[in-house]
Parts: structure tokens; sequence; C-alpha cells
């Protein structure tokens, strides 16, 4: 029986459940997008502005971006742990992991840090 499912540690079945989650949370915002733009046939700039603009659209979308890194990291584990092995990689399989997996890490970060402040219109570097 499994009983450390909110863990800090390492597991599949963590791995599971935040991937399923965060599909859960992309297909939510999928549908609300698409149900958004069904229903509203001449969009404008202002009207779009609006809506991307409310503090809830804001936070699903916030939301929406954290899902998609937290499973893109899962997913991007998941593969440079199963195909970046001494198998295929020799003794050098070790570090073509490390820089793998730093560089994913790397990415995903920058990747929920520009659409935080995109979504909140928070300033940039100078």
């Amino acid at each position: 029986m499994v009983t450390q499912v909110t863990s800090l540690a390492r597991s599949g079945l963590a791995d599971f459940l935040i991937q399923r989650l965060s599909a859960v949370v992309l297909a939510l915002y999928t549908l609300c997008l698409l149900s958004f733009f069904a229903a509203n046939d001449g969009l404008d700039h202002v009207q779009l502005a609006a809506f991307f603009g409310s503090a809830s659209m804001r936070a699903f979308s916030v939301l929406a971006v954290l899902s998609t890194a937290a499973h893109g990291w899962i997913g991007l584990w998941t593969v440079g742990t199963d195909y970046l092995r001494p198998h295929y990689f020799g003794a050098q399989a070790a570090v073509f992991r490390m820089v793998f997996q730093v560089g994913c890490g790397l990415l995903l970060f920058i990747y929920v840090w520009w659409g935080i402040r995109l979504f909140w219109m928070l300033p940039g570097p100078a």
C-alpha cells in the first residue's frame, strides 16, 4: 500500500498524479479558451484584452503555465532517465543526463518566469 503520495520524495505514483492533474487543468483551460472564442464571433482587441485581463483568467492562465511546466518536467525527466543511460552513452551517460536535466529545468524556469511576467504585466529587465 502506498502511503506517501504527498511527500517531497520522488515517487512514481506522485509523478503519475501530477501528470494527470496537470493534464486535467490544461484540458479545462483549452475548453475555456475554445468556448470563449466560439461564443465571441467578432472579437476585437478590447474584448480580448478584457478577457485575459480579468483576475480570474490571469490566475487560470498562470495555473495553466505551471501545469505545463510540471507536466513537461515529469515527461522530460522520464525521457532523460529512460534513454540517457550507460547502455546507450557509455560511461558519460550520467554527465549527459545531468546536462539534459539542468537544461530542461532552466528552460522550464524561464518559461514559467516569462508566463507569470506576461500575464501579470511585471516589469522586465532593463
